[in-house]
């Protein structure tokens, strides 16, 4: 018995499983094909926004004196004394007494062509004085006819009125060398190197010290030459006084540890257009750059300083401020429009930057401007959209535009 039912145990077991999987096979369902579905690609978009935008353009250059200048005197002579402001870096106003040199000898040269005026005065009395009687000695002796010149002494009175008038020549030569022992300023300034003192012998001519004007200071900005048509730039024609405002120039640069800034003017641009960079040079103006009047608002400003430059262009209305990154490498910008599909669309560019560009002509408000870079795109195709919100884009940095 025993052995009986480990034979029929085994074979029980096996049919039992080949009835079951033939059950399961009779009893499958059809496979059926699931179909895939596609999502159309998901791009960064932003809306356009009219706006009215000022244009900027960005320099840089160095702090230099409107007018630097060497003293000099127009005499020589010891200097024997020198004014306090006369030290490196002393301030001075216009007329301030900045040195005297000896006058003692230019006194003694005051007093001979005074000696000299009053003789050629009493020399000219006397001639005519005698002028005089020799023309009434000749219209008693003369019988009505004409005399010579030389007979009514017109020849020595002509010679007397010219030594007086080089005597006054003299004395008026001698009283201007006597006022240039007393050496003054020509402008309100500053003294940059200060090169003779006290006890000095000067000749004529010797420096004396380096100034420098302290009312301007001027930067030399240069641009691209096709940046002048962003600014409103003052031009000055023949025969007209030059311009006393410009464009704004808003300066920046880093002293001491700390960020300074100064606003200037651009008052005007240098003469030429430079032949290897093609560049334009404009000349910034900053008034009352070392703060002498009270109330400018602004540190002073060191000559020789490196500052950066902003300047502020024309203001233009309805243009749109885009990221870089919306226009293609043709040209264009892709727009997506209210079916969600792209578009081709050709814009007039007011200008273009390192990472912005304006445009002017060839969207409209509301448009969503796609901003995602693809590389393989087709007129029409099905894309999905986030909305990018560029609130404010960064301002370029010094060398590029805006």
């Amino acid at each position: 018995m025993n052995n009986r039912l480990k034979i029929l145990l085994p074979v029980a077991v096996l049919l039992a499983g080949a009835i079951t999987i033939a059950v399961l096979v009779m009893t499958r369902k059809g496979a059926h094909p699931v179909p895939t579905q596609t999502l159309p690609q998901l791009v960064r978009v932003t809306k356009a926004s009219p706006t009215n935008l000022q244009f900027r353009v960005h320099s840089q250059g160095t702090v230099t004196p409107r007018s630097q200048i060497t003293l000099a005197p127009e005499i020589s002579g010891r200097v024997l004394s020198i004014s306090s402001a006369m030290a490196d870096g002393g301030y001075f106003e216009k007329d301030d007494l900045l040195a005297t040199i000896d006058s003692r000898d230019f006194e003694l040269a005051v007093v001979r062509a005074q000696a000299q005026v009053a003789e050629a005065e009493a020399s000219l009395s006397r001639e005519q004085a005698e002028a005089e009687i020799a023309r009434k000695e000749w219209d008693s002796l003369g019988n009505g006819t004409t005399a010579l010149p030389l007979v009514l002494r017109a020849p020595q009175l002509m010679q007397a009125t010219a030594h007086l008038e080089a005597a006054r020549a003299t004395l008026e030569l001698a009283g201007r060398d006597l006022e240039r022992t007393r050496v003054r300023a020509p402008f309100a300034g500053r003294v940059l190197e200060k090169l003779v003192d006290a006890g000095q012998f000067v000749n004529r001519g010797t420096a004396m010290a380096r100034v420098y004007a302290t009312d301007f200071a001027e930067v030399r900005l240069p641009i691209p030459s096709d940046e002048l048509a962003y600014l409103d730039v003052p031009v000055q024609s023949p025969g007209e006084a030059p311009p006393t405002s410009g464009p704004k120039v808003l300066l920046q640069a880093r002293f001491a540890g700390t960020t300074n800034q100064w606003t200037g003017q651009i008052i005007r641009t240098e003469g030429e257009i430079d032949t290897r960079s093609r560049m334009a040079t404009l000349i910034a103006r900053i008034a009352d750059p070392f703060q002498r009047s009270a109330g400018t608002g602004h540190p002073p400003i060191s000559l020789g300083l490196f500052v950066q430059a902003e300047i502020l262009g024309l203001t233009k209305s309805n243009l749109f401020e885009l990221p870089r990154t919306a226009l293609r490498d043709d040209g264009r910008i892709l727009v997506v429009d209210e079916n969600l599909k792209l578009r081709f669309r050709e814009v007039g560019l007011a200008r273009s930057g390192r990472d912005t560009i304006v445009v002017e002509s060839g969207i409209g408000p509301g448009e969503q401007i796609c901003l995602s870079p693809l590389t393989m795109v087709t007129e029409g195709q099905e894309v999905r959209v986030v909305l990018e919100t560029v609130e404010s884009i960064p301002t370029e940095a010094p060398g590029g535009t805006r």
